[in-house]
């Protein structure tokens, strides 16, 4: 196994100057996706690491449910680490799963609140089209949500609307409608599940909050066919939301993200659709780097887990099998 099996807790370094850069040089549909591939496959490396390596340290321990065999003094000098790494590796990866467990968590939780405060729609909706999936609460509180689901739903409230006038309303709609179809709350999911997995990626979570909504907002600025149109029904949503803003329900399907940031991106003209930046480019070097850490990840928890199984299985079948 070697030191190949502490490398993908640290691999997730190299995506950071990708994740600095996409947002410059990458589309937010492309940088979304790339940045949440990397994000999964990084944090799952990383999750896999942590349970080698808390495998062969318990191993050694005495009274370890383990069978016998694995902590023959083959199998130790074999993977030369103490009982210490074993047990901070388990402590380690006990606080990732319960970490994870409760992003996934509040994720669920907020679903299902979702889908409570949408439940009464027939008799607190003030307007709903079932065609479009619109529904308009009378509510004081400005705000305007996608649910995403198997019907996914759009959810404005009549103190939103009032602030915007007919043509910023159809870019509103155009960009929660752009949340369902791209199917953002996975996205999203993925990458808070891998920055509860691994701190290190708490910056691809960041820029891919941020790219979402820069997604939704080149797909509404094409789907009403202004850029200043969607830029100012950007900036009126904003200054209409309570500051701070409130926390719903249906807040984490749709975070507003830096609005300053949002409306420049806006009136300038729109990003060029590329799928990698060129390669002596600083972009195109940053995602080189993040594609060849995430490689070396993915082929660093291949090998270790190759090893580590090939040796208990040489110890099991010399040895044969008892409880620890």
């Amino acid at each position: 196994m070697g030191v190949f099996v502490f490398l993908p807790l640290i691999l997730p370094l190299t995506a950071l100057p990708i994740a600095r850069l996409a947002e410059q040089h990458l589309h937010p549909r492309t940088t979304t996706r790339l940045l949440s591939w990397i994000s999964g496959v990084l944090a799952l490396c990383s999750t896999l690491c942590l349970g080698l390596l808390g495998v062969v340290g318990t191993a050694q321990i005495p009274g370890n449910p383990l069978p016998d065999a694995w902590a023959d003094p083959e199998v130790r000098a074999a993977v030369p680490w103490d009982e210490a790494v074993g047990t901070g590796s388990i402590v380690a990866l006990a606080v990732v799963v319960v970490t994870a467990a409760v992003t996934l968590g509040r994720h669920l939780r907020g679903r299902l609140r979702a889908r409570w405060a949408l439940a009464p729609l027939g008799s607190s909706a003030s307007g709903f089209d079932s065609g479009s999936g619109v529904a308009v609460l009378d509510d004081e509180a400005p705000y305007a949500y996608a649910v995403p689901g198997r019907r996914g739903r759009i959810v404005v409230s009549t103190a939103m609307l009032a602030h915007l006038d007919e043509d910023e309303q159809r870019a509103l709609y155009a960009h929660e409608r752009a949340h369902l179809t791209g199917r953002h709350h996975r996205h999203l999911l993925v990458v808070r599940l891998a920055a509860a997995v691994n701190p290190f990626l708490a910056p691809l979570r960041d820029a891919v909050v941020f790219a979402a909504e820069r997604w939704a907002d080149e797909e509404a600025a094409e789907a009403v066919g202004d850029r200043r149109l969607v830029a100012r029904a950007v900036g009126r949503a904003s200054l209409a939301l309570p500051r701070p803003p409130a926390t719903t329900a249906l807040a984490q399907f749709a975070a507003p993200g830096p609005v300053p940031r949002r409306v420049a991106a806006l009136l300038a003209p729109g990003p060029a659709v590329r799928h990698w930046p060129p390669a002596a480019s600083p972009a195109g070097l940053a995602a080189l780097v993040a594609a060849a850490g995430t490689t070396v990840s993915a082929m660093s928890c291949l090998n270790a887990s190759a090893a580590l199984l090939l040796i208990l299985h040489t110890a099991t079948a010399s040895h044969g099998i008892g409880p620890g």
